[in-house]
């Protein structure tokens, strides 16, 4: 089973983020210099033709201004989601351009839906719930970040604002939810206690050991248990200690009244 490094920075955390951004401002900047405007490529809702936009919808503005505030949020929130969600990144951009296109094919006004909107609203909404469901602190965190920054746009999932595609919106959103509920696997997961496996067994905690059926704490079983462990230390060092045997040469003494008396 393959494994995946999470919260693992490369260039890719940046750079991809950063070419998808640039291709949005060459798109338009080339419709600047040719003049040739792609508004009639978006998604219009419920036509064969229309079903184009699907795909060509995100790189598709209609002004300078709809470009720059949907460049800063995608490319901050697809720098987190490839940070925090590498494994996953492309899955959840390509098939969020796809499902949230298509959603708002299905549900939009009658109306050419252009724009990266429905994008960042499937990372804000996949970012947010994915964070809360997976439980992992970094991802929790995360979570808190997005709110904070960008919990202000869940008032454009209504229609509050004229020329505004709040279908788009909520369907990114829908979108978002979607996937935090599928995607499952190569999810960094919270940390578990022993307490927390499913192969616990009470039986064995050491800790739990020094307590009663009534939850006392019994004193005496810690001494108990530090003597045990020293005897062991000491019963461990014995056998690891090699056994050195001692050999003692003894030599007679003789006095000084016997040497003289033999020279004499």
């Amino acid at each position: 089973m393959k494994k995946y490094e999470h919260f693992k920075f490369s260039n890719g955390v940046i750079a991809y983020p950063l070419a998808f951004v640039l291709l949005l401002w060459y798109v338009f900047w080339f419709e600047i210099e040719t003049h040739i405007f792609f508004n009639s490529h978006g998604i219009y809702p419920r036509t064969l033709s229309g079903l184009q936009g699907v795909i060509f919808s995100p790189f598709i503005h209609s002004g300078i201004s709809h470009l720059y505030h949907n460049s800063i949020p995608l490319f901050v929130l697809s720098v987190a989601l490839f940070y925090f969600y590498r494994p996953i990144a492309w899955k959840v951009l390509g098939y969020g351009i796809l499902v949230s296109g298509f959603l708002t094919w299905c549900i939009g006004r009658p109306s050419y839906h252009i724009g990266a909107s429905g994008l960042i609203y499937v990372l804000v909404s996949f970012i947010f719930f994915k964070g809360v469901f997976a439980k992992h602190y970094r991802l929790v965190a995360l979570s808190l970040l997005v709110v904070f920054l960008y919990g202000s746009m869940i008032w454009y999932v209504l229609p509050v604002q004229e020329g505004v595609s709040w279908e788009g919106h909520l369907s990114g959103l829908i979108t978002g939810l979607i996937f935090a509920l599928f995607f499952k696997k190569a999810i960094a997961k919270p940390k578990q206690f022993a307490w927390e496996r499913e192969d616990y067994n009470e039986d064995d905690d050491t800790f739990l050991k020094h307590f009663d059926a009534d939850g006392n704490f019994i004193e005496h079983k810690i001494i108990e248990d530090l003597e045990e462990d020293e005897s062991v230390k000491s019963l461990e060092q014995q056998q690891l200690r090699p056994e050195i045997e001692y050999r003692y040469v003894f030599k007679a003494h003789k006095d000084e009244d016997d040497e003289e008396e033999v020279a004499n």
